[in-house]
Protein backbone atom coordinates (compact mmCIF):
# COMPACT_ATOMS: atom_id res chain seq x y z
CA UNK A 1 0.00 0.00 0.00
CA UNK A 2 1.21 3.09 -1.38
CA UNK A 3 1.17 6.08 1.72
CA UNK A 4 1.38 9.96 -0.11
CA UNK A 5 4.87 11.17 1.39
CA UNK A 6 2.91 14.69 2.09
CA UNK A 7 0.35 12.66 4.75
CA UNK A 8 3.39 10.95 6.42
CA UNK A 9 4.91 13.83 6.80
CA UNK A 10 1.98 15.59 8.61
CA UNK A 11 1.49 12.52 10.81
CA UNK A 12 5.00 12.47 12.21
CA UNK A 13 4.97 16.18 12.53
CA UNK A 14 2.27 16.60 14.52
CA UNK A 15 3.68 13.40 16.49
CA UNK A 16 6.81 15.35 17.11
CA UNK A 17 5.30 18.60 18.32
CA UNK A 18 1.95 17.32 20.16
CA UNK A 19 -0.40 19.61 17.70
CA UNK A 20 -1.67 20.29 13.96
CA UNK A 21 -0.83 23.87 14.51
CA UNK A 22 2.93 23.31 15.20
CA UNK A 23 3.19 20.81 12.27
CA UNK A 24 1.51 23.38 10.30
CA UNK A 25 4.58 25.88 11.26
CA UNK A 26 7.11 23.19 10.63
CA UNK A 27 5.72 21.97 7.10
CA UNK A 28 4.95 25.84 6.08
CA UNK A 29 0.93 24.88 5.51
CA UNK A 30 -2.05 25.70 7.24
CA UNK A 31 -3.65 23.95 10.26
CA UNK A 32 -6.61 22.98 7.78
CA UNK A 33 -4.15 21.57 5.22
CA UNK A 34 -2.41 19.54 8.23
CA UNK A 35 -5.85 18.32 9.12
CA UNK A 36 -7.05 17.39 5.40
CA UNK A 37 -3.59 15.55 5.21
CA UNK A 38 -4.49 13.24 8.30
CA UNK A 39 -8.09 12.43 6.91
CA UNK A 40 -7.19 11.60 4.07
CA UNK A 41 -4.63 9.01 5.67
CA UNK A 42 -7.07 7.83 8.10
CA UNK A 43 -9.59 6.77 5.25
CA UNK A 44 -6.42 5.22 2.81
CA UNK A 45 -6.00 2.78 5.98
CA UNK A 46 -8.94 2.71 7.77
CA UNK A 47 -8.19 3.57 11.22
CA UNK A 48 -7.75 6.59 13.79
CA UNK A 49 -4.42 7.33 13.71
CA UNK A 50 -3.93 10.26 16.39
CA UNK A 51 -5.20 10.66 19.73
CA UNK A 52 -6.80 14.75 19.17
CA UNK A 53 -5.84 16.31 22.71
CA UNK A 54 -3.44 18.59 24.26
CA UNK A 55 -0.80 16.60 23.21
CA UNK A 56 -1.98 14.84 20.31
CA UNK A 57 -0.51 11.67 20.65
CA UNK A 58 -0.20 8.69 18.26
CA UNK A 59 -2.52 5.81 18.47
CA UNK A 60 -0.91 2.22 17.79
CA UNK A 61 -1.41 2.07 14.09
CA UNK A 62 -0.36 5.91 13.92
CA UNK A 63 2.51 5.44 15.62
CA UNK A 64 3.86 2.51 13.75
CA UNK A 65 3.28 4.48 10.36
CA UNK A 66 4.87 7.70 11.91
CA UNK A 67 7.87 4.90 12.47
CA UNK A 68 7.57 3.71 8.83
CA UNK A 69 7.70 6.95 7.67
CA UNK A 70 11.17 7.55 9.80
CA UNK A 71 12.67 4.39 8.30
CA UNK A 72 11.82 5.43 4.86
CA UNK A 73 13.45 9.47 5.55
CA UNK A 74 17.00 6.97 7.02
CA UNK A 75 17.07 5.26 3.58
CA UNK A 76 16.45 7.68 1.71
CA UNK A 77 19.33 9.80 2.81
CA UNK A 78 21.21 7.13 2.84
CA UNK A 79 20.37 6.52 -1.22
CA UNK A 80 21.50 10.31 -1.04
CA UNK A 81 25.00 10.14 0.21
CA UNK A 82 25.41 7.25 -2.09
CA UNK A 83 24.65 9.25 -5.14
CA UNK A 84 26.07 12.39 -3.72
CA UNK A 85 22.69 14.02 -3.98
CA UNK A 86 21.84 17.38 -2.23
CA UNK A 87 19.71 16.88 0.58
CA UNK A 88 17.45 19.83 -0.10
CA UNK A 89 15.12 17.63 2.88
CA UNK A 90 18.16 18.26 5.95
CA UNK A 91 19.08 15.51 8.17
CA UNK A 92 17.20 11.97 8.40
CA UNK A 93 15.63 11.91 11.94
CA UNK A 94 16.01 8.47 14.05
CA UNK A 95 14.12 7.07 16.96
CA UNK A 96 15.97 5.30 19.16
CA UNK A 97 14.75 3.49 22.18
CA UNK A 98 17.40 3.99 25.16
CA UNK A 99 17.69 2.96 29.07
CA UNK A 100 17.17 6.18 31.21
CA UNK A 101 20.99 4.67 33.09
CA UNK A 102 22.48 4.92 29.41
CA UNK A 103 21.61 8.17 28.77
CA UNK A 104 22.93 9.27 31.55
CA UNK A 105 26.53 7.93 31.61
CA UNK A 106 27.41 7.55 27.56
CA UNK A 107 24.89 7.51 25.24
CA UNK A 108 25.81 10.76 24.51
CA UNK A 109 28.99 10.59 23.19
CA UNK A 110 27.92 8.08 20.77
CA UNK A 111 25.15 10.44 19.11
CA UNK A 112 27.82 13.44 19.05
CA UNK A 113 30.12 11.44 16.92
CA UNK A 114 27.24 11.12 13.87
CA UNK A 115 26.39 13.47 11.79
CA UNK A 116 23.43 13.69 9.49
CA UNK A 117 21.16 12.55 12.09
CA UNK A 118 18.26 14.14 14.14
CA UNK A 119 17.73 11.57 17.30
CA UNK A 120 14.51 11.38 18.81
CA UNK A 121 14.55 9.27 21.89
CA UNK A 122 12.25 7.10 23.82
CA UNK A 123 13.85 7.19 27.02
CA UNK A 124 12.57 3.96 29.45
CA UNK A 125 13.55 1.62 31.76
CA UNK A 126 16.28 -0.83 30.63
CA UNK A 127 14.31 -3.71 30.97
CA UNK A 128 11.10 -2.54 28.48
CA UNK A 129 13.22 -0.91 25.60
CA UNK A 130 13.49 -3.88 23.94
CA UNK A 131 9.40 -3.46 23.60
CA UNK A 132 9.54 -0.15 21.67
CA UNK A 133 11.76 -1.94 19.15
CA UNK A 134 9.28 -5.08 18.96
CA UNK A 135 6.50 -3.28 18.17
CA UNK A 136 7.86 -1.23 15.55
CA UNK A 137 8.24 2.37 17.03
CA UNK A 138 11.29 2.44 16.91
CA UNK A 139 14.35 2.12 14.72
CA UNK A 140 17.18 1.04 17.18
CA UNK A 141 17.33 0.15 21.06
CA UNK A 142 19.81 -0.09 23.61
CA UNK A 143 18.48 -3.72 25.26
CA UNK A 144 19.26 -6.09 27.73
CA UNK A 145 21.08 -9.05 27.71
CA UNK A 146 19.25 -11.66 26.46
CA UNK A 147 15.81 -9.92 24.68
CA UNK A 148 16.77 -10.07 21.21
CA UNK A 149 13.87 -9.01 18.81
CA UNK A 150 13.35 -10.64 15.31
CA UNK A 151 14.29 -9.01 12.27
CA UNK A 152 17.07 -6.97 14.09
CA UNK A 153 20.69 -7.04 13.95
CA UNK A 154 22.28 -7.30 17.30
CA UNK A 155 26.00 -6.34 19.04
CA UNK A 156 27.00 -7.15 22.43
CA UNK A 157 28.32 -3.51 23.78
CA UNK A 158 29.57 -5.19 27.17
CA UNK A 159 28.27 -4.77 30.49
CA UNK A 160 26.97 -1.55 32.88
CA UNK A 161 28.07 -1.99 36.26
CA UNK A 162 26.40 -0.83 38.97
CA UNK A 163 26.64 -0.28 43.15
CA UNK A 164 24.04 -1.06 45.67
CA UNK A 165 25.00 2.51 47.52
CA UNK A 166 23.51 4.66 50.36
CA UNK A 167 25.13 7.54 52.82
CA UNK A 168 26.99 6.35 55.34
CA UNK A 169 24.56 8.13 57.75
CA UNK A 170 21.54 6.04 55.94
CA UNK A 171 23.79 3.11 56.96
CA UNK A 172 24.48 3.48 60.63
CA UNK A 173 20.41 3.85 60.72
CA UNK A 174 19.15 1.29 58.76
CA UNK A 175 22.08 -1.20 58.63
CA UNK A 176 23.47 -1.21 61.81
CA UNK A 177 23.22 -4.71 62.30
CA UNK A 178 23.76 -5.68 58.68
CA UNK A 179 22.53 -6.14 55.73
CA UNK A 180 20.46 -9.12 55.99
CA UNK A 181 17.46 -9.92 54.46
CA UNK A 182 15.75 -8.64 57.79
CA UNK A 183 17.28 -5.42 57.24
CA UNK A 184 16.69 -5.16 53.37
CA UNK A 185 12.95 -5.80 53.74
CA UNK A 186 12.45 -2.79 56.44
CA UNK A 187 15.10 -0.08 54.97
CA UNK A 188 13.21 1.95 52.40
CA UNK A 189 14.65 2.00 49.02
CA UNK A 190 14.99 4.13 45.57
CA UNK A 191 13.31 2.48 42.52
CA UNK A 192 13.33 4.53 39.07
CA UNK A 193 9.76 3.55 38.49
CA UNK A 194 7.29 0.30 38.89
CA UNK A 195 8.71 -1.01 36.08
CA UNK A 196 12.31 -1.26 37.90
CA UNK A 197 13.53 -4.33 39.22
CA UNK A 198 17.40 -3.96 39.70
CA UNK A 199 16.96 -3.50 43.24
CA UNK A 200 14.86 -6.45 43.81
CA UNK A 201 17.15 -7.87 41.55
CA UNK A 202 20.39 -7.30 43.63
CA UNK A 203 18.49 -8.60 46.82
CA UNK A 204 17.86 -11.81 45.70
CA UNK A 205 21.50 -12.11 43.86
CA UNK A 206 22.36 -11.99 47.85
CA UNK A 207 20.07 -12.97 50.14
CA UNK A 208 18.49 -15.99 47.88
CA UNK A 209 15.19 -14.17 48.90
CA UNK A 210 12.64 -12.43 46.80
CA UNK A 211 11.76 -9.29 49.32
CA UNK A 212 9.84 -6.09 48.39
CA UNK A 213 10.96 -3.59 50.39
CA UNK A 214 9.44 0.01 50.96
CA UNK A 215 10.17 2.35 47.94
CA UNK A 216 10.25 5.85 46.98
CA UNK A 217 9.82 6.15 42.97
CA UNK A 218 12.07 8.76 41.37
CA UNK A 219 12.73 8.43 37.80
CA UNK A 220 15.96 10.50 37.17
CA UNK A 221 19.71 8.77 37.17
CA UNK A 222 21.11 11.67 38.70
CA UNK A 223 18.19 12.08 41.20
CA UNK A 224 18.94 8.62 42.51
CA UNK A 225 22.88 9.30 43.42
CA UNK A 226 21.29 12.85 44.91
CA UNK A 227 18.35 11.17 46.78
CA UNK A 228 21.01 8.52 47.96
CA UNK A 229 23.56 11.02 49.33
CA UNK A 230 20.60 12.82 51.30
CA UNK A 231 19.99 9.71 52.95
CA UNK A 232 16.66 8.84 51.41
CA UNK A 233 17.65 5.38 50.60
CA UNK A 234 19.60 2.62 49.16
CA UNK A 235 19.73 2.19 45.55
CA UNK A 236 21.45 0.44 42.58
CA UNK A 237 23.98 3.36 40.89
CA UNK A 238 25.51 3.30 37.75
CA UNK A 239 29.05 3.19 38.84
CA UNK A 240 29.85 5.94 36.25
CA UNK A 241 27.53 8.29 38.18
CA UNK A 242 28.59 7.09 41.60
CA UNK A 243 32.14 7.18 41.65
CA UNK A 244 32.96 10.61 42.63
CA UNK A 245 30.39 10.23 45.19
CA UNK A 246 32.26 6.60 46.54
CA UNK A 247 35.46 8.19 46.71
CA UNK A 248 34.70 10.91 48.55
CA UNK A 249 32.51 9.16 51.41
CA UNK A 250 29.54 10.74 50.31
CA UNK A 251 28.04 7.22 49.48
CA UNK A 252 29.02 4.06 50.43
CA UNK A 253 28.88 0.46 49.55
CA UNK A 254 25.82 -1.94 50.77
CA UNK A 255 28.05 -4.82 50.63
CA UNK A 256 32.11 -4.90 49.20
CA UNK A 257 32.73 -6.52 46.16
CA UNK A 258 29.19 -7.06 45.04
CA UNK A 259 28.27 -4.99 42.05
CA UNK A 260 25.24 -5.88 39.56
CA UNK A 261 26.24 -6.20 36.29
CA UNK A 262 24.05 -5.25 33.39
CA UNK A 263 24.90 -6.53 30.16
CA UNK A 264 23.64 -4.18 26.86
CA UNK A 265 22.70 -5.04 23.39
CA UNK A 266 22.50 -2.30 20.53
CA UNK A 267 19.53 -4.01 18.59
CA UNK A 268 19.01 -2.40 14.68
CA UNK A 269 16.19 -3.38 12.23
CA UNK A 270 17.74 -5.39 9.90
CA UNK A 271 16.50 -3.13 6.56
CA UNK A 272 17.70 -0.41 8.44
CA UNK A 273 21.32 -1.71 9.37
CA UNK A 274 23.09 -0.18 6.37
CA UNK A 275 21.88 3.44 6.41
CA UNK A 276 22.22 3.22 10.29
CA UNK A 277 25.91 1.62 10.18
CA UNK A 278 27.84 4.88 11.05
CA UNK A 279 25.39 5.61 14.37
CA UNK A 280 26.55 1.26 15.29
CA UNK A 281 29.87 1.91 14.90
CA UNK A 282 30.24 4.97 17.27
CA UNK A 283 27.89 3.03 19.68
CA UNK A 284 30.14 0.02 19.84
CA UNK A 285 33.25 2.31 19.98
CA UNK A 286 31.74 4.41 22.77
CA UNK A 287 30.64 1.78 24.55
CA UNK A 288 33.94 -0.39 24.05
CA UNK A 289 35.40 2.42 26.87
CA UNK A 290 32.06 3.17 28.92
CA UNK A 291 31.29 -0.95 29.91
CA UNK A 292 32.94 -4.10 30.91
CA UNK A 293 33.45 -6.85 28.64
CA UNK A 294 30.52 -9.13 28.88
CA UNK A 295 31.35 -12.70 31.19
CA UNK A 296 30.87 -15.52 28.87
Amino acid sequence: MLLDPNHLSALSSILRHGSFEAAAVELAVTPSAISQRIKALEDRVGAALIHRGTPCTGTPAGLRIAQHAEDIGLLEAKLARELTLDQASGPARVRVAVPADVLATWFIDAMAQVDGLLFDLVVDDQDHSAEWLRRGEVSAAITVGSQLVAGCDTTDLGALRYIATASPSYMHQWFADGVTAHTLARAPCLTFNRKDSLQKSWITEQTGQRIAPPSHFLPSPQGFVDAAMAGMGWGMNPIGLAQQALDDGRLVPLLPDAPLDVPLTWQVGRVLSSALAPLTASVKQVAAQALLPTQH
